[in-house]
């Protein structure tokens, strides 16, 4: 049976991504949207037959999942009450404000056993999945490096407000980070320099004595937004662009496998705790970046 699953929020991510593939994907009853202001609920419950719902707890009442496309200070504070209600959760990264916001929450969601996953988007496009099961086994690598460049912070960009104010690193630092830990293991320190707000390169130490280089910068304004992670080893190297395999096919994968994440009453490979451990990262680079950038 499809699962009757909920949208909180009426940006961008919500109405371009998360809509139509909640709409497309026949695991999902897409039941309703809640959002703060009337109208934009209005308008994209209407487009795809979901129910307005004027309060949070409505949107709760009709689901047993929620999926949030809300800054991250109001997903961890709306995302915490559903849980409490035993609703899973599909979040943003990062998935809190800050780390106490996003440790209460992850501790909410872990003691009432609800389903969770974040939303890794490059992990569910095809050229990263083969990149990850086929090539980076093929190349035995001893090491990497990550290069993500957007025009996300570029003068005249049309990027929220809240967005700006994170910064690259926090803002898709957790997809290249993830990336990385995935090709070459989980990462154990690091060292960060530069700017939040432009430029900024990280030295990552890998548990099993791997390194890799990251470099991240927002203020692009020619050329498409880019994410290389190239791997070498003794038996060559392994590269893939992830954000250019981004489809709504990506989408709607990930959206399915949420579903039957909570059909099962499990979470996700990609959980709430994942999804802590990028946003300690990410705290742990800016932390760096303020003693030493």
């Amino acid at each position: 049976m499809a699962v009757p699953v909920g949208l909180a929020g009426t940006g961008r991510r919500a109405s371009e991504v998360y809509a139509p593939a909640l709409s497309a994907c026949p695991d999902v009853d897409f039941v309703g949207v809640w959002g703060r202001s009337p109208e934009p609920v209005r308008q994209l419950a209407e487009r795809y037959g979901a129910a307005p719902c004027e309060r949070f707890e409505d949107l709760v009442e009709r689901c047993r999942a929620v999926v949030f496309a809300v800054p991250p200070p109001v997903q961890a504070e709306y995302a915490e009450r559903a849980a409490r209600h035993g609703r899973g959760l599909l979040l943003e990264k990062p998935i809190g404000g800050d780390i106490a916001g996003a440790e209460e929450l992850t501790s909410v969601a872990v003691r009432e056993k609800v389903p969770t996953m974040v939303s890794l988007t490059w992990r569910f496009t095809d050229d990263v999945r083969r990149f990850l099961e086929n090539d980076v086994p093929d190349v035995e690598p001893v090491g990497g490096t990550g290069r993500l460049l957007t025009g996300t912070h570029a003068r005249g960009a049309a990027t929220p407000t809240w967005r700006l104010a994170r910064g690259v690193l926090r803002d898709q630092g957790p997809d290249l980070l993830d990336l990385l830990e995935a090709a070459l293991g989980p990462i154990a320190g690091m060292h960060a320099r530069g700017d939040p707000r432009g430029w900024t390169a990280m030295t990552l130490e890998h548990r099993v004595g791997r390194v890799s280089q990251a470099t991240l910068y927002a203020g692009r304004t020619r050329g498409p937004d880019v994410a290389f992670v190239e791997v070498t080893g003794p038996k060559g190297t392994a590269d893939v662009e992830a954000i250019g395999a981004v489809t709504p096919d990506s989408h709607r994968r990930m959206v399915a496998e949420f579903a039957r994440a909570v059909s099962d009453g499990r979470s996700h490979q990609f959980d709430i705790e994942h999804g802590l451990h990028l946003q300690r990262l990410v705290e742990s680079a800016e932390t760096d970046l303020v003693l030493h950038g």
